[in-house]
């Protein structure tokens, strides 16, 4: 069997080490420049990337593994995520790539691809592209003299995606005063998250905005939004923003400092949307990890959400398939496909304040319409070994959830980004969930 290189979200790992190395960039280049040179036409690439230091070796793997297939190569320099699909539609390029590994820590890096409407490739592309790696037939393309490609620097793109943005914000509305805290995670948000905010009138606090590629979600954004929170409250701000490191997650904190996560602003979204008869089909998107609160504030509200596997992509994709416009995941990944093609934290952000001001309400008022199911978490360490099959997982789900009598939910499966099996019980007494949570991880520990 050969190696699989993407996950759930693109290839991710240690930095200079395999698969995440110099080496695999290089190939994985090649590999995509190749299958857009089978079309007997000029074809342009944009890449962008966080703030990690790896991300300079990685970009210059790619770029030359791109031009040696011939393909001409945009460089945004740091940018978050959504911003590089925007950028990447905006120039009517073929793809993009982003250099990140999100919501990690900095000695990780990730590969990310689009295609040329916005959307992550679909997995068969990822599965054309691992093939041609292990193959050798990425050796196969190699143009010379005048064929083979070329990169240059966009100066403008930061300053192009925060227009965009703005563009997402009801027109006549302002953040006139508003008090409001911005974590960018020394990330690729340090300049878009506090500059967005400024233009349209708030007074901002920033914090997490001064990157020097070690101290990317180093204690702050929004995996560790405990610093965001505190500032809040000394700073008495209305509200408080953490963005990831590549600026696809946010989570947000009312006046009083209680933290929003995932499920709380995809709940805020989809009630205003159902006020306002602006959710198609009374539904929107999230996945198996969502908590049972989300679902009972829809319910409540006369809508509904459809379930999909864990990863925006296939948030994305149960989105587009049911011609739905508002989708997301607990992480804070928050998808409205009426503004962008992927998670994008700045616009989610703007629409949850758009929110407060049409209604003339706090934040703290809004979230009231969610009330989160107690839930438990454990990690299963995997240790070097292979992960256990899915069918013997579910058969311990199916067993346990035979003794839940409908008060819960039970949810365990490998991650797609780490060595671990996540093990998550959602029931509506906390020590119970606590309880089962630690039984399931043993018995996921002895398969």
């Amino acid at each position: 069997m050969t190696e699989r290189l993407f996950g759930t979200d693109g290839i991710r790992a240690r930095a200079n080490v395999h698969p995440m190395t110099a080496a695999m960039a290089l190939n994985v280049g090649r590999a995509a420049g190749s299958i857009f040179q089978r079309e007997a036409r000029p074809h342009t690439i944009l890449i962008g990337k966080d703030t990690r230091r790896s991300c300079y070796m990685i970009e210059n793997a790619l770029t030359a593994g791109l031009c040696s297939t011939g393909v001409k190569v945009l460089l945004t320099g740091p940018l978050p995520t959504p911003g590089v699909s925007y950028i990447m539609r905006s120039l009517r390029c073929d793809g993009a790539i982003m250099i990140s590994a999100s919501h990690n820590d900095f000695e990780d890096n990730g590969i990310k691809l689009f295609g040329p409407d916005g959307f992550k490739i679909a997995d068969a592309l990822e599965d054309e592209i691992e093939r041609l790696i292990h193959t050798g037939e990425v050796d196969e393309i190699a143009p010379q003299g005048k064929d083979i490609g070329i990169a240059r620097r966009i100066d403008d793109a930061v300053g192009r995606y925060i227009e965009f943005v703005k563009a997402s914000f009801p027109k006549g509305m302002r953040l006139d005063g508003l008090r409001i805290v911005v974590d960018a995670a020394n990330g690729a948000t340090y300049k878009v998250g506090p500059d967005t905010l400024r233009e349209l009138g708030a007074e901002v606090i920033a914090i997490g905005d001064r990157p020097d590629g070690v101290n990317i979600n180093k204690g702050i954004g929004s995996v560790n939004p405990e610093e965001m929170r505190a500032t809040l409250i000394r700073e008495r701000a209305h509200v408080g923003i953490a963005f990831d490191g590549d600026g696809d997650r946010v989570v947000m904190a009312d006046e009083q400092g209680r933290l929003l996560d995932g499920n709380a602003l995809l709940a805020i979204l989809g009630v205003d949307a159902l006020q306002r008869d602006a959710l198609p089909n009374n539904k929107l998107v999230t996945t198996i990890m969502a908590n049972g609160g989300l679902e009972r504030a829809l319910k409540q509200a006369g809508g509904s959400v459809v379930r999909t596997q864990v990863g925006d992509r296939y948030v994305v994709e149960a989105m587009r398939e049911h011609g739905l416009n508002i989708g997301g995941e607990s992480s804070g990944h928050l998808v409205m496909l009426d503004h962008n093609t992927t998670g994008d934290a700045a616009i989610a952000a703007l629409q949850i304040l758009a929110i407060m001001i049409r209604n003339e309400q706090p934040l703290s008022t809004l979230a009231s319409v969610y009330q989160e199911m107690p839930e438990a978490h454990a990690k299963v360490a995997l240790n070097g070994k292979p992960r256990p099959a899915q069918d013997a997982l579910d058969k311990i789900v199916d067993k346990a959830e035979a003794t839940l009598d409908g008060k819960g939910r039970i949810v365990i499966r490998p991650s797609g980004t780490e060595p671990i099996v996540r093990v998550m019980v959602q029931h509506i007494d906390q020590r119970a969930a606590e309880i089962l949570t630690k039984e399931l991880a043993k018995k996921v520990k002895q398969l």
